[in-house]
């Protein structure tokens, strides 16, 4: 396990600029262990990316099915978590194995797709079921899938642009250090943090107004991400002109 530990510190990709600081110093290192512990016994990376549906998909259904409370939030933010921590772990086994595909990439992008609005959407039907008061918070969840949705698809959608037109992704990778404080900034964005928020599941007076604040911060991030991306987008169509 130290051997495979020690390869994949080596095979880490370069860390994302916008990574949040849950996902880049907590949650990697925990889904580079799963991936020592995984890559002995020969599991997949899609196989790893299904087991991490699992976990998520057993933590939102907690969410939503069973009444509210303290175990049955640390129990979904425990799932939530090993789920997203496999999520790390599969692209990590699938860098030191080198069985890296675009299918795999593909599957994996389909479980985060369906995460990203199935578990805002697990929230309203709980806090539904709970009677939650007052009735227009369910309006908080709702917003939280379509900011997560929006989200998720435009980041996507202006990687795929930047591939379009020659350009890399900003990394770590191209020269560039993440920043510390811009990791701290986008907290509310990170869905590590998401996950043990429900550690508060069974508190409706804690959870209700941490939840609105992380919707609300994702809110702002979204407006200048969209802000950021459309200008970024416009100035790379422009550059073949302006050479001309």
């Amino acid at each position: 396990m130290a051997a495979g530990w020690r390869e994949l510190s080596q095979a880490q990709k370069g860390a994302s600029k916008s990574a949040p600081a849950y996902s880049r110093y907590v949650n990697r290192k925990i889904g580079r262990l799963f991936a020592a512990l995984a890559v002995p016994l020969g599991v997949s990376p899609n196989q790893i990316t299904m087991l991490s549906a699992l976990f998520t998909t057993a933590g939102i259904l907690l969410i939503a099915l069973v009444p509210v409370g303290l175990g049955a939030g640390i129990a979904a933010a425990v799932l939530l978590a090993v789920g997203y921590a496999l999520d790390s772990s599969d692209g990590q086994v699938a860098r030191l194995q080198r069985s890296g595909s675009l299918a795999g990439e593909w599957l994996d992008h389909c479980v985060d797709a369906v995460k990203t609005s199935a578990l805002p959407l697990a929230v309203a039907v709980g806090l539904y079921r709970a009677q939650i008061e007052p009735q227009w918070y369910l309006l908080v969840p709702l917003a939280a899938c379509v900011i997560g949705a929006s989200t998720f698809f435009l980041m996507i959608l202006t990687e795929q642009f930047r591939l379009r037109l020659g350009v890399k992704g900003v990394s770590a990778e191209n020269g560039a250090k993440p920043s510390i404080l811009r990791a701290l900034l986008v907290l509310p964005m990170d869905y590590g943090v998401m996950c043990w928020v429900f550690v508060l599941w069974g508190i409706p007076q804690l959870f209700l107004p941490v939840y609105a604040l992380i919707t609300l911060g994702a809110a702002g991030f979204l407006v200048l991400a969209m802000r950021k991306w459309f200008k970024e987008i416009t100035a790379l169509v422009r550059e073949p002109k302006d050479a001309s």
